[in-house]
């Protein structure tokens, strides 16, 4: 895997095949002959759902890697960086969108959120295993449809397009396992999945849990209580693990000298970085690096 100077987001003018005012989604065919000028691991400024029918391999998300046995979904949220290791028989389907794009006729404004596979609170992105044969095939099927319409061009049908993806983001959340049921149900999940929402968008920011609280208009300890009951965390230590993992990752895939990660997270004073980073870890950045490298 070669390394660069950072880690490339990609917008969805990546990965459409053609020009169209106003794009926010892209259905399309997922297979080996599926080439797009794209590096790993990389982030999106979008959401994504991979249906995978056929062929094996490994999803690394967020440094949680999932080995791919078909057929299964998985989901990625925006900020989320990933890497696929696929075979060449691999064969599915991937539909991308923006949150406006699915929100335009929604009532429920956070309703993206409310999904358990988006933004989850323990971090974990688990593909979701079809099982049943009717329900691979009815998934299976929304997306070949939407696939079809999209590919009409200017006669496609973007309230038709929704409307499938609503129905293959409801299908799904059913069939999600039961053992996220708990923290899904639990008080202040909506509030715990929107702070880790803003502490994706904004950690580069390196705010303080007050800057948060106040972002959320709750007081930091208010915040800090939901959080505890949902995850069993505060919401500094969720804070703290988001910098971790960026930092981490800065160091794998990066050519970026560990004063330059310092400064990319905010950090104004070098040593304060390596110390923080050794308190969490163990082990301070370089020698993360290096060992890391080793065993590459």
């Amino acid at each position: 895997m070669s390394r660069s100077d950072s880690i490339p987001v990609y917008s969805l003018d990546n990965f459409r095949k053609e020009s169209r005012q106003g794009v926010f989604y892209q259905v399309e065919v997922f297979d080996a002959n599926r080439h797009f000028k794209v590096s790993y691991p990389h982030r999106h400024d979008f959401y994504e759902i991979l249906y995978l029918a056929r062929g094996s391999g490994f999803h690394i998300i967020d440094n949680n890697r999932y080995r791919i046995e078909p057929p299964c979904v998985f989901f990625l949220s925006p900020g989320q960086a990933h890497k696929l290791e696929l075979s060449q028989d691999i064969s599915g389907y991937i539909f991308l969108f923006t949150a406006e794009f699915y929100l335009l006729n929604q009532h429920k404004k956070g309703r993206l959120l409310e999904f358990p596979f988006f933004f989850s609170v323990d971090r974990t992105n688990p593909p979701l295993k079809l099982v049943q044969q009717d329900d691979e095939l009815f998934l299976r099927g929304l997306f070949q449809r939407g696939n079809k319409e999209i590919n009409k061009g200017e006669q496609c049908s973007e309230d038709l397009i929704r409307s499938l993806l609503d129905l293959i983001l409801l299908s799904c959340d059913q069939l999600y396992p039961e053992e996220n049921e708990a923290i899904r149900s639990a008080k202040g999940h909506f509030l715990v999945k929107k702070f880790l929402l803003l502490i994706e968008e904004n950690y580069q920011k390196n705010l303080r849990v007050n800057d948060y609280a106040s972002m959320l208009a709750v007081t930091p300890n208010h915040l800090t209580q939901m959080v505890r009951q949902t995850t069993g965390k505060t919401s500094l230590t969720l804070l703290q693990e988001k910098y971790i993992v960026e930092i981490k990752r800065l160091l794998l895939h990066t050519n970026l000298t560990v004063s330059e990660i310092a400064g990319a997270m905010n950090f104004d004073d070098q040593s304060y970085f390596t110390k923080f980073f050794k308190k969490y870890t163990g082990i301070a950045p370089k020698e993360f690096r290096s060992k890391s490298m080793k065993n590459t």
